[in-house]
């Protein structure tokens, strides 16, 4: 069986909520120190009971924290938001008692919007601003004074109330910058890492592909010698014993000589591919025509299999290049299909002038997370003998004429995948292999 390995997307939210966990951690012993400072050194008649009930509860909360990031794989947005409304909510209830606006550190509630900007999506970041505003607004009329009820005048009628509903004001304007700029750089940021890691993945692919060249090319040329021996053994064979001196004996003989064709001109594919001259391939036909030629070439080969195909689009239909790379890699895709269920191969085929769209589905036993993550991008496979070779490549060649693969898991059980091919480049003149 498979085991499912977490993505990079479900490593980093729980990476941001450790993160989230530290920060609180110190702003709680921050705030403790603080509260200790106003009270003993400069005399401050704070109320010290709700203070402490306050800093006490979201120590708790901060377990909590640690449990979930100890626990869990992942972090929804809303999970992380809920936390940042945690913080902002108990802070602003230690401001309610220390002064409301009248506090100089007021301006923390700037911190969850900023964490939100950069975390989370802009949706999430304009509601934490839109929260941070609304606790900031009540503690310009609802509040505690910091040196009991003889300071409550300075927020009403003179020169410091202009100043609170200054930096008031000022709060809102940074709030709805921050929302609004930090998470579009945040934003361009992710998509920068995204693209990067994507060219990164393609490369190791393609270096994958080279190498992989390198050593068919080298395979082609020790094998032919050896299937060349084979090929007139086996025509020698056939020769001494014809099917009315040992019927089943010749029967065989007949399909070792067929398989043994086989292997020689997929061999002489690669040469072919190494730069010899390849007649039969590079005509353009239409799309109609080479979904049935390959569909018929192929179940000549697998008689047991199921097939079904429909092929459907406009008339007349657009010409694609028949090219044999193209050919092996959606037989590659069939191959695995069948494998799966030989019983019930489907393939569902559509055009227009533009595209191609293919469908190849079957009733196994489906894709697990693994498996979904990996197939196509590096050779993967679940098969005790297999090599993991068939997907990967169909995944290149056909990558590297602008097309696309998609496996997704069918209703009902088994696998669909879905090669998406532009018609418009794969009827010029170069088919892209």
């Amino acid at each position: 069986m498979f085991t499912t390995a977490p993505s990079d997307s479900n490593t980093t939210s729980v990476l941001n909520l450790h993160r989230l966990f530290v920060l609180r951690n110190i702003a709680i012993t921050a705030l403790a120190v603080v509260i200790l400072m106003a009270i003993v050194w400069l005399q401050l008649p704070l109320p010290l009971p709700p203070l402490t009930f306050i800093l006490i509860a979201l120590a708790l909360w901060n377990l909590f924290t640690w449990w979930l990031v100890r626990r869990y794989e992942a972090i929804s947005d809303w999970e992380f938001f809920i936390q940042l409304c945690v913080d902002v909510l108990a802070f602003s209830g230690i401001l309610y008692f220390s002064g409301g606006a009248t506090n100089p550190f007021t301006w923390f509630l700037l911190l969850p919007v900023i964490v939100a900007a950069t975390v989370l999506a802009r949706g999430f970041a304009w509601g934490m601003a839109v929260l941070t505003v609304i606790c900031y607004s009540l503690l310009i009329r609802f509040y505690v004074p910091l040196g009991g009820e003889g300071m409550a005048h300075m927020s009403h009628g003179d020169d410091f109330a202009t100043h609170v509903y200054g930096m008031w004001f000022g709060y809102i304007f940074s709030a709805g910058l921050v929302a609004y700029f930090v998470t579009d750089m945040a934003n361009a940021l992710r998509e920068r890492d995204r693209v990067l890691a994507k060219a990164r993945e393609q490369a190791l692919r393609d270096e994958q592909l080279v190498a992989l060249g390198t050593l068919a090319a080298g395979a082609a040329h020790e094998l032919g010698t050896p299937l060349g021996t084979m090929a007139i053994v086996t025509g020698e064979l056939e020769q001494d014993y014809p099917a009315s001196k040992d019927a089943p004996l010749h029967a065989r003989l007949r399909i070792l000589r067929e398989q043994i064709a086989r292997c020689k001109q997929a061999l002489s594919v690669i040469s072919a591919s190494a730069g010899q001259v390849r007649a039969e391939s590079g005509q353009q036909v239409s799309v109609e025509s080479y979904l049935e030629g390959l569909m018929a070439e192929w179940h000549k080969h697998h008689s047991g299999v199921n097939l079904q195909y429909h092929l459907q689009g406009e008339q007349p239909a657009p010409k694609i290049l028949d090219e044999h790379a193209l050919t092996q890699a959606l037989s590659n895709i069939l191959d695995n299909a069948a494998e799966a269920s030989s019983d019930s191969v489907e393939v569902d085929a559509s055009w227009d002038k533009d595209s191609l769209s293919i469908d190849i589905k079957d009733r196994g036993a489906g894709l697990d997370a693994e498996a979904s993550a990996v197939l196509g991008k590096t050779m993967y496979t679940s098969k005790k003998q297999g090599l993991g070779l068939g997907l990967f490549l169909s995944h290149g060649v056909i990558e590297r004429m602008g097309g696309d693969v998609m496996l997704f898991n069918r209703e009902g059980g088994g696998v669909c995948t879905r090669v998406s091919l532009p018609l418009s480049t794969l009827s010029t003149e170069r088919a892209g292999v």
